[in-house]
């Protein structure tokens, strides 16, 4: 069984990392690839494991995750690397840069990076567990949450493709993916230590990561800056992928020269 997982990748350049969350696998950076294949980068969307055709993993937790993430980093030959995750994927992109902060040269974290609070995991993760406890398939699951979740002006082709995302999930694999998101609990002693440049992107109406917890994170991260997307819910890249490309591109290119 391989430890590297499955992932798509596009373009040529710096490579750039992405990290999807527990609500859906490596297409739900589909329009980011194209773009930054597009703009002068290598995208590669990772099947985070259990997800697609990536190889399970047992136990799943953030430590198995990044060395699943940083053997991938490796097999690639492109630390340090940008890493820009979504959700549990920004999480992700923190436990790794915490563990090995020389591999990674950019940290991108949108609608997630900070643990969960009480308010956070009864919003978050609550929901989506009773949805799966219901018995309901993953479609019937992505039919109920992802209206519940998204902004007033939502993209309808995003909202799609976080519907259909959502719905390819192996309902095992999205249990165990939230427990583990409950249970992260990353905070402020570990960040601060992290001098890569950062980006948080929020939305405006996300109830997942809300905009005042990612900007508290910002100010804890030593190079960080948050942009916040009006009318926006939990799935920027997809709800708003102009406003979301237009903040990533426009870092990209600001952190390299600087950089």
């Amino acid at each position: 069984m391989s430890l590297i997982p499955v992932f798509s990748a596009l373009g040529a350049g710096p490579t750039v990392l992405l990290l999807h969350d527990a609500d859906g696998g490596h297409r739900t950076f589909a329009p980011q690839v194209e773009v930054l294949a597009g703009s002068g980068y290598r995208a590669v969307a990772w099947d985070m494991p259990g997800y697609g055709r990536s190889a399970p993993m047992d136990p799943y937790a953030f430590k198995g995750l990044a060395e699943r993430c940083l053997a991938l980093v490796e097999a690639l030959q492109c630390g340090p690397v940008t890493l820009v995750g979504h959700g549990m994927g920004a999480m992700l992109a923190l436990e790794v840069a915490v563990r090995q902060p020389a591999q990674v040269g950019r940290l991108v974290l949108c609608a997630g990076g900070p643990a969960l609070d009480a308010q956070a995991r009864q919003d978050w993760v609550q929901p989506r567990l009773e949805a799966l406890a219901s018995g309901q398939t993953m479609a019937q699951v992505a039919q109920q949450l992802v209206p519940r979740f998204i902004g007033s002006g939502a993209l309808p082709e995003g909202v799609r493709l976080a519907d259909h995302a959502m719905a390819q999930v192996y309902p095992g694999t999205y249990r165990r993916a939230l427990e583990a998101l409950a249970g992260f609990d990353r905070g402020a002693a570990a960040f601060s230590h992290l001098h890569m440049p950062a980006l948080l992107i929020s939305g405006a109406l996300d109830r997942c990561a809300p905009p005042a917890a990612m900007q508290a994170l910002a100010q804890v991260l030593t190079d960080a800056r948050h942009v916040c997307l009006p009318h926006v819910g939990h799935w920027p890249q997809l709800e708003d992928p102009d406003g979301f490309d237009g903040a990533l591109l426009d870092f990209l290119a600001t952190s390299r020269v600087l950089h």
